[in-house]
């Protein structure tokens, strides 16, 4: 559809006005005259009123000159080309207009060559504008259209490696994430094809992949966070805020409980901005592997205990009983797969949950001490100790120290 844009005469002599108004076929240009002004005020009301796209301007006009007029408009109307209107002997005074970036003027008395060829000029401008404007609409439609896709190619990029610290910094705020580095990063893995399952259709391994997808984000809907997949299956999860410790145990258990499929999660820290993010990515990616390996008996007992851990009076032989298991059968396997005992991994569980209620909450030792599982802070105090270096008060102090 052709544009056709507005015109303003604004000159206080109505001989001019009628001179330049007769002068030009307007609709061979595509313009049409859309109002007449005789001073500057009514010529910057009138401007704004219908939008105009071209203003010929009278230097000297009442109330407001032509250079106060073209100032005020190029405030409201970037857009807005002018065409200065002048007398011989006020070309001096239209050249501040030539610095404010207006290229065409016409002298009085109007010469109607002149006048059309000036006109044709700054059409082909707004023309050219207005194509440039159609390609930038176009381009930033595609742009927003594809975001997703180019979220997940960055992630892709950015875990493996490719992107610098920088640059990856520049096209998180571009592409509307936070422009931070990650706290966490996380890999959900689905093993596709199990033993005892037939080999799935690609079409089905999409949908369950999918399924899984959204499961995930309905559970960390209210954290900053960025998911992506790899052509292998795996998912990544970027995490602008830390999750707890509990939360791929609750991952696992929902995609278990909504779809019937298990799968492994991990999440790890990113520690440092240099390569932090692929680091944390290929630990994660070491770690699901490495647990799709443990047994069903084992993978069970540790869901189990991220969900008894504050039992005080948890003890081997009844956290065994509860798995249909005998103690030392239990112990044996979580010695193999996990390189621990029941206790062993069950304090670093109670532990890992003290320091995230350490550094999150303001309760006291004792309150955490009893959230965790222990009967006495004495104790706790001393489990944490062994496991952290450092007691958990002065672990707090470290703590709010390094974030100050």
């Amino acid at each position: 559809m052709r544009r056709q844009y507005r015109v303003l005469i604004a000159d206080d002599e109505p001989i001019i006005r009628e001179g330049i108004r007769d002068a030009v076929r307007w609709e061979e240009l595509g313009m049409e005259v859309a109002c007449e002004a005789e001073d500057g005020e009514e010529a910057l009301e009138l401007a704004l009123q219908y939008h105009i796209d071209i203003a010929l301007v009278d230097m000297n006009m009442p109330f407001m000159d032509g250079i106060a007029l073209m100032k005020r408009l190029k405030e409201e109307r970037p857009s807005c080309r002018f065409v200065i209107v002048t007398g011989h002997d006020e070309f001096a005074y239209a050249q501040e207009a030539i610095r404010l970036g207006v290229k065409e003027y016409i002298l009085k008395p109007v010469n109607a060559e002149h006048l059309n060829q000036v006109l044709r000029s700054v059409k082909q401008e707004l023309d050219e504008l207005h194509v440039r404007d159609l390609y930038f609409q176009k381009a930033s439609e595609q742009i927003e259209k594809n975001i997703p896709l180019l979220r997940e190619r960055f992630c892709l990029e950015w875990i493996h490696g490719l992107i610098s610290h920088n640059e990856a910094l520049e096209q998180l705020e571009f592409l509307g994430l936070p422009p931070r580095l990650p706290l966490q990063i996380g890999i959900v893995r689905w093993p596709e094809t199990a033993s005892n399952q037939p080999l799935m259709k690609e079409g089905e391994r999409q949908l369950y992949l999918f399924a899984i997808e959204n499961i995930i984000a309905e559970l960390i809907h209210d954290v900053p966070h960025m998911l992506f997949r790899e052509q292998t299956g795996l998912i990544g999860i970027c995490l602008w805020e830390e999750l707890p410790v509990e939360a791929a145990v609750d991952m696992e258990k929902a995609v278990l409980k909504y779809i019937k499929r298990t799968v492994n999660v991990h999440l790890e820290p990113v520690e440092s901005e240099l390569g932090g993010v692929s680091e944390a990515y290929d630990a994660c990616r070491e770690a699901v592997f490495r647990e799709s390996q443990l047994s069903p008996i084992v993978r069970r007992a540790r869901q189990l205990i991220h969900e008894v851990y504050a039992q005080h009076d948890l003890t081997l032989e009844a956290f065994a009983a509860g798995l249909q298991v005998s103690p030392v059968y239990l112990s044996r396997m979580l010695k193999k797969e996990l390189g621990t005992s029941f206790v062993g991994f069950l304090t670093q569980t109670r532990i890992r949950k003290a320091i995230e209620l350490l550094t999150s909450t303001d309760h006291t030792i004792h309150e955490i001490a009893e959230q965790v599982g222990y009967d006495s802070q004495h104790y706790f105090s001393t489990a944490f100790k062994k496991v952290m270096g450092v007691s958990p008060n002065r672990y707090r102090k470290g703590a709010a120290y390094a974030e100050e």
